[in-house]
This record gives C-alpha cells, structure tokens and sequence, in this order.
C-alpha cells in the first residue's frame, strides 16, 4: 500500500479546503496544487475526473530527512491526492512516509518516517470528523 486513505462524503471543493486545514493543524503547508484535470484538458485535450495532486511539506521534518540524505528530495514534498469518485464522494490519499523505508535503508530516515506517518495518521482522522 503506497497511502493512506480516506472517503467523504463531501464535495471536492470542500474536501480540498479542509485537506488543507487539516495538514495545516498537523504542520503541513501546501506548497503546490497541481489540478491534473486542468493540465491533462490544456496539454493533451483529455477530458479526466476531478484529480488534485496536493504537495504538502512539514519543514522541520523535510530538514530533518535532507540531513539523513540529499536524494530523500526525490521523495518530497509528500503528495496529498484528491480525487472525485463516480459515486459524488470524494477520496484523499497520502503517501504513507513508510514507503520510503523501503527505498532507502537508513535507520534515522526510518525513525523520521514514523514520526510523519503519525501526524499523516492524524490528517486522516481529521477528514473523518
């Protein structure tokens, strides 16, 4: 499993808005949004569902992972994905920090990944409420 998940019954604008508050109490800042649907119509001419990419960053977490290795910025920011589902709910998906555990054997990174994992965790149960 690459993310964590969640369902709303929400609309996507809401669902967007309070993705982003919900990151924001955790300490996350959203430094780009990048709206797939927009760029896939403009570039390609593909019409495709609501799909928002949200790159969110938590900057004391991001210093600490640089400081275990400069090629952990592959991996950053931490994508947030908002998506409009067929049946009018909406998902948000966010990458679980784990998953760099995987790629990246390094005890430090493993121990800063849980810590983002938790307040990721967090995000999520925000979304539920």
């Amino acid at each position: 499993m690459l993310g964590l998940t969640v369902h709303r019954k929400k609309s996507f604008e809401d669902t967007i808005t309070d993705t982003t508050e919900a990151l924001k109490k955790e300490g996350f800042g959203v430094l780009t949004t990048i709206d797939v649907k927009h760029t896939l119509k403009e570039k390609i001419g593909v019409d495709f569902k609501r799909y928002t990419i949200l790159g969110a960053c938590n900057p004391s977490f991001a210093h600490k992972a640089l400081q275990t290795t400069d090629e952990i910025g592959l991996l950053l920011p931490c994508n947030v994905v908002v998506t409009e589902e067929k049946n009018g709910e909406t998902k948000v998906s966010i990458f679980d920090p784990m998953t760099m555990t995987k790629l990246v054997q390094n005890p430090e990174l493993e121990k800063i990944a849980k810590e983002v994992q938790e307040k990721l965790i967090q995000v999520i149960h925000h979304l539920h409420e």
